[in-house]
């Protein structure tokens, strides 16, 4: 197998892992909810720390890769993100695994933001093509198969084991970049943009505090507090970025609306469809009473979909213009989740069923294009870069996404939950249910109540948590179908590079980065 096989295979399965990584602890958070008694906000935290930290350091990395080598920056980001993933399953509360986590965020950004700069060195023609192809299958596959891994993983084994066994693979991982894969840089990289690392991650990680707080009311002190900071580093990391004659993140490229519409679309999957995977994995297992396998088990409609049409996908990139599949795409998420909605206390899975697969068909679509439209704009050498902050919006669509959703979901338990208590003599226990949302907590503040009492509060619960559901499957679908809207609109042909350089006009050559004309 020649060197640029051998590139493909160590990408492909460093951000497998990393990716899987995402999801895979879906479907044990109640089992870690109720190993450490952990609150809603404290699961909130075990998703959204790694996410933060992937995005955070994505455009730092994507820099530090063009100039340092992005071969050296992908191997040590292995050895990172396996170090974390160790520490992971050796946590003893959930602090330490968010920080565990968040370790693992910060190897699988310097890996994922060198992914698509070593392929686009590796490969030229109609291979790259090919590449890419293989490339957004399996970022798709490895998002949506985490539940499937996960719960046959944490019912077989343990939670704990969902993390171990990244240790291996990230081992085999590391000794392929080392030994078969090429180097590669930018020899006009620029110096790290330190301080716009700083205002970037301290805007983000604000923000998604503010965001998983505001659960407990938008008017907190904390909330504004978080939300205005938030304001003022983000600002701040814009005139940043603006003073400087290399910064990390090239403002100037926002003039190219394909490159603001592949950010949206980045932003806008992970926002809508895999955020939503969290509280979906809840509803199954708190709700429904589903182990973690048998949870697992259900997901394999979405991965199905998933796999499938990604493959297809790949074949028609030379023939539909990417606009156009990735809004077709998305525009499936959209009616798949619409198609969700409706449930009941008395609805069973199968109620999810017809929505998985379309928004599972509509994911494929939406990952295999847009992984070579995250590049296609800019020339080579910017690959790194452009790649980093395309990553960036996919993480930061997740971290906000489950914070902004799980803030929705609570407020929405918590005032039918009240309202359906209002009917009983019960109402003063309805912040404790939504609080508590089934877990350990929630049953501690009802020890002692009457059976009658705690039969009327888990039926408010019940009632509470589908109608949260519901809420956030109908700003999900909204994301989704601006998503497709914007897509059309914005992702155009003549904005991408040939691989001589100039803008495509008209049709690219099979097999190209730059896909097939808008229409």
């Amino acid at each position: 197998m020649t060197r640029k096989w051998w590139t493909l295979t160590a990408v492909c399965v460093g951000v497998f892992m990393l990716l899987l990584d995402v999801t895979i602890v879906n479907v044990a958070l109640p089992d870690i909810q109720q190993r450490f008694h952990a609150s809603l906000s404290d699961l909130q935290w075990v998703i959204d720390a790694y996410a933060l930290t992937l995005a955070a350091a994505l455009l730092t990395a994507g820099s530090l890769a063009d100039r340092w080598g992005r071969r050296a920056l992908f191997a040590a980001g292995t050895v990172i993100f396996t170090a974390g993933s160790l520490l992971c399953g050796l946590a003893t509360g959930p602090l330490f695994l968010s920080l565990a986590r968040a370790g693992q965020g910060i190897g699988g950004a310097v890996m994922f933001a060198t992914s698509l700069a070593l392929l686009s060195d590796a490969f030229r023609g109609r291979d790259r093509g090919v590449a890419f192809g293989v490339f957004g299958a399996v970022t798709g596959v490895a998002v949506a198969v985490g539940p499937v891994l996960g719960g046959v993983i944490t019912s077989g084994l343990g939670w704990r084991w969902i993390f171990f066994v990244n240790v291996p693979v990230g081992v085999a991982a590391l000794a392929v970049t080392l030994t078969r894969v090429a180097e590669s840089r930018d020899p006009d990289a620029a110096r790290p943009d330190w301080l716009g690392f700083v205002t970037f991650s301290g805007a983000l990680g604000s923000l998604v505090y503010g965001l998983i707080s505001s659960g407990d009311g938008w008017r907190e002190t904390k909330v504004v507090l978080s939300l205005a900071v938030a304001a003022a580093l983000l600002v701040a990391f814009l005139i940043v970025e603006l003073v400087q004659s290399r910064p990390m993140l090239d403002l100037s490229l926002f003039r190219k609306p394909t490159f603001i519409g592949g950010l949206v679309a980045a932003f806008a999957i992970s926002a809508s469809l895999f955020s939503l995977l969290t509280y979906l994995v809840l509803y199954l297992q708190n709700q429904l009473g589903l182990s973690a396998v048998a949870t697992g088990l259900r997901f394999l409609v979405l991965t199905g979909a998933i796999f499938i049409t990604a493959g297809v996908a790949g074949r028609l990139t030379t023939l539909v213009p990417v606009g156009w599949m990735i809004g077709s795409g998305f525009a499936l998420i959209g009616i798949g989740l619409l198609a969700m909605r409706g449930l009941s206390v008395t609805s069973d899975w199968t109620h999810l069923v017809p929505g998985l697969l379309l928004a599972g068909a509509g994911a494929g679509l939406v990952n295999v294009p847009l992984a070579s439209t995250a590049v296609g704009v800019v020339e080579p050498a910017r690959a790194g870069m452009a790649s980093g902050i395309n990553s960036t919006l996919r993480q930061v669509g997740i971290a906000t996404g489950i914070a902004t959703l799980g803030s929705l979901f609570t407020a929405r338990l918590r005032d039918t939950a009240a309202h359906e208590l209002a009917r009983t003599s019960l109402s003063a226990q309805a912040h404790q249910i939504a609080s508590g949302l089934g877990g350990a907590k929630g049953a501690g503040a009802l020890n002692g109540a009457p059976p009658a009492a705690q039969r009327l509060v888990g039926e408010a619960a019940r009632t509470g948590f589908v109608g949260g559901l519901n809420l956030i499957l109908l700003v999900g679908a909204v994301i989704a179908l601006a998503a497709a809207v914007t897509s059309v609109l914005l992702i155009r042909a003549r904005d991408f590079v040939t691989e001589d350089g100039p803008p495509a006009d008209e049709a690219s050559p099979a097999g190209e980065i730059a896909p097939a004309p808008a229409m």
